[in-house]
């Protein structure tokens, strides 16, 4: 038996008996399950000496994803750099982001005008022709190897494209096919399922089935041309797993499993986080600690702490290695609108009673809406404050149509009926930097280029990756092109996943334009967390009383040494601060305090104050 074998055999003989036990309650079917360890092994073989050296290095420091230097970017492939080889050549430029951690949005070849933004995939083997190849891919994830980046790629694992394979094979009637999705002949079981499945996109695409034009009936919970995989088979999920496992052998650092909950459909369920979800989980972390070990699942989970922790797993049998903290992005922008930082006090509280090995990826935006899911009860127990009448509040307040407001954004899958709606927008033009910058106001430019600051401060002091949204280091805004564009126009999120703006990039070293403004404030906050061992995964975090409730004070501890983070989230000069004697250094500007229970805080600003060690 040779070295390499030998890894497989003993990488497998930890988990056999875990792993069998696992698929066979699930399927019942040996044979399904003697070809899945075949392809595993298969896969294990396919895989170059670079990537099985990584595998070896990052089994021997189990934790390297949890150090506080990482700092990731997402990005578009050809709004950033045209395609993958414009990308390779612009690693220079990342490299001076100090971006380590780089998510390119989906790639993989999809229908044009029928893509979701790449998410109905029709080849799961090829990416798009406009973007580049496949072959393209594994060069740009080799440089970024060589870069020390870390590369991260979506997996689209609910659903496939009515263009797949398999989707065709369907339509056409072969039986084999159609049982890798739900056809139906007739609505009797559709019209069951949907009184328990709630809409995902009820304004663009009401109902969870599409009637097609022979009669048949397919399950699709996103959109029409997204038909859902039927997890229930296990040929979906043997196949499945080999296409995860072939973009990790591309050198895919990091598989972002897109939208987990969703993937196991039952009658009379609401068809979301079920238990067999969880199997499938954990049965994919148990992949690629036997296949490729080097490899993170990050889980596109986007719900509250409560109902994100469980895809962690256990100690004993964990699942995802990390989640999107996407409720506390939320609750950072009603924050903002409010001046009001009770909610996100409580929403940081429950995140802090989490257990440290739980991993958050960070971010203020993203390639997605904000979508308003708020602790409503209790800003109604404590603020008065209707679910539907504070969501109307916070898209008008970031729409610009509250008087006195300075965001600009726009609405996405408005629904006036239920007065519901989600948020559109880059971070600069919904902190305030493009109606200033609009108005020629010098003033106001300050003061929204302080308040994208601070955001980005504040989720830098969050414990986990933080990850910035291309565009954002140098303050981009609104791109309303999009609304000129027939492929585009009908979804609002184009809006801030417009081109990447170089000429303006060109600004970042000049202190004198708001771009030079952020993005040298920006770089400067993430040395300072890279060198700060009060920012490490395993600090002590705590939520203090800040005498103040429009600020926001986060204590970190790290042995002897004690960082206390305040934040103003409201557009007045705030004193506030944490019964704390001592010196302490705020570490952005140098300024030295003896005490802070009292500091001034600017209007939207922040400080990161660090106790004397020596005291």
């Amino acid at each position: 038996m040779n070295a390499r074998k030998t890894v497989f055999h003993s990488r497998f003989a930890r988990h056999r008996d875990e792993l069998k036990w696992l698929y066979l309650e699930l399927y019942h079917d040996e044979a399904a399950y003697g070809y899945f360890i075949s392809m595993l092994e298969r896969c294990w073989k396919e895989r170059k000496k670079a990537l099985r050296d990584q595998d070896t290095r990052r089994e021997a420091d189990p934790g390297w994803y949890r150090r506080r230097d990482l700092l990731g970017m997402m990005l578009y492939v050809d709004a950033f750099a045209g395609n993958l080889e414009g990308v390779k050549k612009k690693l220079p430029y990342l490299k001076a982001c100090g971006v380590n951690y780089l998510h390119l949005m989906p790639l993989l070849d999809t229908p044009k005008g029928r893509s979701d933004g790449g998410y109905a995939v029709s080849d799961f083997r090829s990416v798009r022709p406009d973007l580049g190849t496949m072959a393209d891919l594994e060069t740009l994830a080799n440089a970024c190897r060589r870069a020390g980046i870390c590369l991260c790629l979506d997996f689209v694992m609910n659903h496939t494209s009515e263009d797949h394979e398999w989707a065709k094979k369907a339509r056409a009637g072969e039986s084999g096919f159609q049982k890798r999705y739900f056809f139906y002949d007739s609505w009797d079981i559709p019209r069951q399922f949907e009184r328990t499945i709630p809409q995902v996109f009820p304004t663009t695409a009401p109902g969870s089935f599409t009637q097609l034009e022979n009669g048949w009936i397919v399950m699709t919970n996103f959109y029409p041309y997204q038909w859902d995989l039927n997890y229930a088979n296990p040929v979906v999920f043997n196949d499945m797993t080999e296409n995860l496992l072939f973009l990790a052998n591309r050198g895919i650092d990091v598989i972002r499993l897109d939208a987990i909950p969703y993937i196991w459909k039952e009658l009379g369920t609401n068809c979301r986080n079920l238990p067999q979800v969880h199997t499938l989980a954990r049965m994919l972390r148990i992949v690629c600690e036997i296949v490729c070990p080097s490899v993170l699942l990050l889980g596109e989970v986007v719900m509250e702490p409560a109902k994100v922790a469980p895809y962690f797993g256990t100690p004993e049998r964990p699942e995802c290695h990390m989640l999107y903290n996407v409720t506390t992005m939320c609750t950072t922008w009603h924050t903002l609108a409010a001046g009001d930082a009770s909610l996100l006090k409580r929403q940081m509280e429950a995140v802090c009673a989490l257990p440290k090995d739980f991993l958050f990826l960070n971010y203020l935006r993203c390639h997605d809406d904000i979508g308003w899911g708020l602790d409503y009860p209790w800003l109604q127990e404590n603020f008065g404050a209707g679910e539907v009448a504070h969501k109307r509040y916070l898209n008008d307040w970031f729409t610009g149509r509250w008087p006195g407001s300075p965001a600009r954004g726009e609405l996405y899958n408005d629904d006036p009926r239920l007065g519901d709606a989600r948020l559109c927008g880059t971070t600069a033009s919904l902190c305030g930097v493009e109606a200033a910058d609009f108005e020629g106001d010098p003033f106001k430019l300050e003061r929204a280029v302080a308040c994208d600051l601070t955001l980005h401060a504040w989720m830098l002091s969050q414990s986990g990756i933080p990850v910035i949204y291309s565009g954002d280091e140098v303050g981009q805004l609104n791109d309303y092109t999009y609304h000129n564009d027939p492929d585009k126009r009908d979804d609002s999120r184009y809006i801030h996943r417009g081109t990447f703006q170089w000429g303006l990039a060109e600004n970042r070293t000049d202190p004198g334009t708001y771009q030079g403004k952020l993005f040298q404030g920006l770089r400067r906050l993430e040395k300072i967390r890279a060198g700060e061992p009060c920012f490490d995964a395993g600090a002590d975090v705590s939520v203090e009383d800040s005498g103040d409730r429009r600020v926001l004070a986060l204590c970190r501890r790290a042995g002897d040494r004690e960082l206390v983070c305040l934040f103003n989230f409201s557009s007045q000069f705030v004193h506030a601060g944490v019964d704390r004697e001592g010196t302490y250094t705020e570490l952005m500007y140098g300024t030295q305090y003896s005490g802070i229970r009292s500091i001034e805080l600017w209007p939207n600003g922040f400080a990161w104050l660090l106790r004397d060690g020596a005291e």
